[in-house]
Order: structure tokens, then sequence, then C-alpha cells
């Protein structure tokens, strides 16, 4: 029992999505059909993608480049935006959860070296934020937009042209709110350089990362690459396979059954139609608050053409609420492991960043 209550906790969306879509099965029984209902193409690429950027983190790589960024830093407010920055750009690449894994953690400990624990709130909420927004720039940046990218059969021109507009606002906003924060003088130096483990496994994972590119820009068949990820992986880290998502391809699969079985209902799928229809952004907003935006993105993508409209609306989404961007979370988790954490005053903080941030860019992408 308590293994299962684990489980429930540690995969509550996965658990949503199940229940979902067995709840749409007396509509659509099971049958050779579903397979229809599934996306291969975009559970091909985030496993390869997952693998690709886990044997980055296994080698070090980003722990060389962070260090790298924030060192020598003599200001407070330059040291913090900095760490929001890292988050911000890393995430176009490595995905927003990768992101706030990989840094939320290092900054915690750059905040606890130089004495500026102060601004650990502040600066882990505003990490989110970037990392968040950070990935709404490309299509490899988070799960929704490789869904959507994939869905609407869109192009990078099309793609960075919805994306790239708002990318930019986000990134203005994100460096007023860091300029809040008070500066002091210090030092920031590392008694331990960190070094990359295996040059080896670095060239490889390049390599593979670079596959998975072409195949994101169509140039080479997902099945294709993804042999090529499985032969690269097994061969430098099998390791590496039993630390992917597995929840999240899972969560994909049953929201995949869960939306082709509505689809099969037709009452249901002209009212739910008609009443996105034209307000697809707002809804996506909405929508992402309670469920987060990959679901959304993926359960309302089956009931309008308006590409553009869901892109801009879960990646904007993920702001709000706690639950509103799954990154999110890793990264509440990661701080209140902290001695001294204050999870009420996170919280408080958390909200008010991503409200105030929400409220612009909400406006801005309905005027676009």
């Amino acid at each position: 029992m308590d293994k299962i209550k684990t489980f429930v906790k540690s995969e509550t969306v996965l658990v949503i999505s199940a229940i979902a879509a067995i709840g749409t099965m007396p509509f659509s029984p099971p049958s050779p059909k579903y397979f229809s209902y599934i996306d291969f193409r975009v559970l091909c690429l985030l496993f390869c993608l997952m693998a690709v950027v886990k044997g980055f983190q296994k080698i070090g790589i980003f722990e060389v480049v962070s260090q790298k960024f924030v060192s020598g830093a003599s200001n407070t407010r330059g040291l913090c935006l900095s760490l929001i920055l890292l988050c911000f750009f890393s995430s176009m690449l490595i995905t927003n959860d990768v992101a706030l894994i990989t840094f939320v953690p290092f900054s915690i400990l750059v905040l606890e070296l130089t004495g500026q624990t102060e601004h650990l709130i502040t600066v882990t909420a505003l990490q989110t934020i970037a990392a968040n927004l950070g990935s709404m720039l490309t299509p490899v940046g988070n799960p929704q937009n490789l869904y959507l990218y994939t869905f609407y059969s869109m192009g990078i021109p099309e793609f960075m042209k919805i994306t790239l507009p708002i990318s930019a606002v986000s990134l203005i906003l994100i460096i007023i709110s860091a300029l809040f924060i008070r500066g002091n003088n210090i030092n920031v130096e590392f008694k331990e350089k960190m070094k990359i483990s295996s040059k080896k496994r670095l060239f490889l994972s390049i390599f593979l990362f670079a596959m998975c590119l072409l195949s994101v820009f169509h140039i080479l068949n997902h099945f294709i690459l993804l042999a090529i990820v499985i032969a690269g992986i097994f061969i430098s880290d099998k390791k590496i396979f039993k630390e992917l998502d597995y929840g999240l391809l899972a969560t994909f699969v049953c929201f995949f059954i869960f939306v082709g079985n509505l689809s099969q209902i037709s009452a249901v799928k002209s009212a739910l139609s008609s009443l996105i229809s034209g307000n697809e952004l707002i809804w996506s907003i909405i929508l992402s608050q309670f469920i987060s935006n990959v679901p959304a993105a993926v359960l309302l993508s089956g009931f309008t053409s308006n590409g553009k409209a869901l892109l801009l609306g879960t990646n904007i989404g993920g702001l709000g609420s706690l639950v509103a961007s799954l990154a999110s979370l890793i990264s509440y988790k990661l701080y209140i492991k902290e001695p001294s954490a204050k999870p009420g005053k996170y919280l408080l903080i958390f909200t008010v960043l991503n409200i105030l941030i929400l409220l612009p860019l909400t406006i801005i992408a309905l005027m676009l």
C-alpha cells in the first residue's frame, strides 16, 4: 500500500491520464485503431532526447559550464542574474526540467558558499520561470513544444516566428525582475574545478544530439534515430536506460488514447471544438493551471487546428500555479529539501512573480 501511495504521489499526472484513458474506453473499446491515436514520432524523439541529455549530465558537462558561467562574479545581483539566465538559455536545448534539476542545486550551493541564502527563494522562483519561458523558443525545449511542433507539422521558421517575440519579451521581464535583487560585493571562486569525465562520451553525446536535431528537422527518420541512440547508449552507459522518465512517455500514451477516444464521440468533439474555437490561447492557459501544460497541449490539440494559439498558450500557461508546469514542481521539491526552507514563503513569492510575468505575456500574446 505504501508503494502504491508513493507511486501515485510521484506520478500523479500519469495516474490521472491513465484513469482518463480507461474511463473513455467504454465509448471506444480497445482495438487496433488505438495505434493510430499514438504519435510514435513524438515518443521516439522524446525518448532519444531524454537519453542523450542524461548522457551529457552523467559526464558532468553541465557542472563545468555552470562553474565557468558564474566564476569571478563580484556582485550579488550579477551572480543571481547569471544563475537565472543559465536556466533560461540552457532550457532551450536541454529542456526546462533538466535545466532545473541541474542548476537549482548548483545555485543553492553557490549562494550558500557566498553567504547569500537570503536570495535563495527569489533566485529559485525566477530560475523556474526562466526555464519554463526559455524552453519556449525551440521545439526541443519542452515536451509540449515537441508534441505541437510534430502534431501541426510546423517547420523551424514557422515555429520560431511564433515563439521568438514572446521569448524576447520574457527575457526582458526576467532581467527586470532580477534587477530588484539587492547587490552586495562578493567573490565567487571554486576550490575544485569540475571536469568532464570522458571526452569519448562527450563526442558520442554530441553526435547523438546532432542526430536528434536532424530527426526534429525531418531529415532523419525517427525510427532510425531510435536505433542509433539505443545503440549509442548501450555502448557508452547502459545504466542510462534505468534513469529515464518513462512516466512521462506513459503519460503521453494515456493522453493520446484519451483524446482519441473523446474524438470518437461526435457530440463531445463538437461541443469541445465549439467551446475552444477562437479562445484557444485563453483555454490553454486556464487548463494548464490545473492539469499542467503538457496534458493541456495534447488534450486541446484534438479539437482545434490553431497550433499557434496552443503553442503560445501552453508555454505561457506554464506560469501561474505550481502545477502549471511539472518543471515547477521539480525546483520546489529541490528547494524544500534545504534545512532552512520556508515552503509557505516560497509559494507566495513564486506565485506573485509568476502572475506578474504571466499577465503581460498573455496580453502581448493576444495581440500577436
